[in-house]
């Protein structure tokens, strides 16, 4: 009997199982275009359910690349970098070309830098053990950039196919969405959620009679500072338009709480501006250094908010590390959350975050 597979996710279709991935009661399997059961809640309510896949159950899929002849398109959150690379993509994909596309660019101030922005990206790739063929900045959004990259797509792929791969909550439906539309006018194409995990198998799209461009599943990466907290308050910390920058003159002995889901204690150093690149919408409270610790205990999830009180106990603990900065204009960069950029650089700093979202600094980008 032929698989059947659904066409929103491109899981295989069964139904004996209702709480196992791909199931859609048997009256539904005489439908021309069939979709499971979480799909449709998603299309239909917005809902998404949870289902028995594992991390390694998605990396597993995702090394199936490694058999073929195809380019990579790997998709990373401009804003959350190191929470949406995937470690070990050299490995899953063996000796395919890859092309790294930053998302999300339109939410940047214009006074980035946009080469230095590349140049970061493919410096941080090849750090992290990854050797790119290219790098490109898009909005998938915002269609900014998209002309570009599926020029570029066309000319590197060779006539082969093409594997779009990703983190979780980078944008890589709404990317692919945007390709898809540019091509053949279908809107929407692929379901879409803050959540992890909406696509569960290859979606095979055809790029002409020979090759086609696929869809592959969310790498769940528990880096991600989103996998932590609500939805409600990935809302938050979310930009959804252009940031703009939040200037503080800081003195020492004084401390930034971003929300309640980060810290920045400034420990030593002359008076001199932080400045910081967040959502808009997300708090940043300013307090002496000797009251932090009694701020953060007894107002988190109130004054310093989000977490908001749903996300309380899921989040795990902010662990404090010290940093020494000692050039001018370096960012401190908060993952899935957004930057400080100090523009003299000279302080001692001790920054707190999530437990296993570490915070990194690099040259500035503005």
């Amino acid at each position: 009997m032929e698989e059947i597979v659904c066409q929103g996710c491109g899981v295989p279709i069964q139904s004996e199982e209702p709480n196992q991935a791909g199931f859609v009661p048997k009256s539904a399997l005489d439908k021309e275009d069939i979709i499971c059961k979480r799909c449709f809640r998603l299309k239909h309510y917005n809902e998404v359910q949870d289902v028995a896949y594992t991390d390694d159950d998605f990396l597993e899929m995702i090394s199936q690349i490694r058999n073929t002849e195809g380019l990579i398109v790997n998709l990373v959150d401009i804003f959350d970098f190191n929470g949406s690379f995937i470690n070990s993509l050299q490995r899953l994909t063996g000796s395919n070309p890859i092309i790294l596309v930053g998302n999300k660019v339109d939410l940047l101030p214009k006074s980035t830098n946009k080469n230095k922005l590349k140049q970061w990206l493919r410096k941080s790739a090849k750090d992290l053990g990854l050797k790119v063929t290219d790098v490109f900045l898009i909005s998938a959004a915002k269609d900014r950039g998209m002309e570009e990259l599926q020029q570029a797509i066309e000319s590197y792929r060779n006539g082969k196919d093409v594997y779009v791969v990703g983190s979780t909550n980078v944008g890589k439906s709404t990317f692919i969405n945007r390709l898809i539309n540019k091509t053949t006018g279908v809107q929407d194409a692929i379901t879409t959620s803050y959540f992890p995990g909406t696509t569960l198998g290859f979606i095979d799209i055809p790029l002409d009679e020979r090759t086609s461009l696929f869809d592959t599943p969310g790498v769940v990466n528990r880096n991600q500072i989103a996998h932590y907290i609500s939805e409600k308050d990935i809302k938050v910390i979310t930009p959804n338009k252009e940031i703009k920058p939040r200037t503080f003159q800081l003195n020492d002995g004084q401390t930034l709480f971003f929300g309640g889901l980060a810290r920045l204690d400034f420990e030593k150093g002359p008076k001199q501006p932080f400045v910081c690149y967040f959502a808009n919408g997300l708090s940043i409270h300013r307090t002496k250094l000797e009251n932090a610790d009694d701020l953060y205990e007894n107002h988190r999830g109130e004054m310093l908010s989000p977490p908001s009180e749903d996300s309380l106990e899921s989040i795990p603990p902010l662990t404090a590390q010290s940093l020494r900065i000692t050039e001018a204009k370096t960012d401190i960069v908060f993952p899935g959350l957004g930057w400080v950029t100090l523009p003299s650089g000279e302080a001692t700093v001790t920054v707190h975050s999530i437990k296993g979202v570490p915070v990194t600094i690099r040259r500035s980008l503005i």
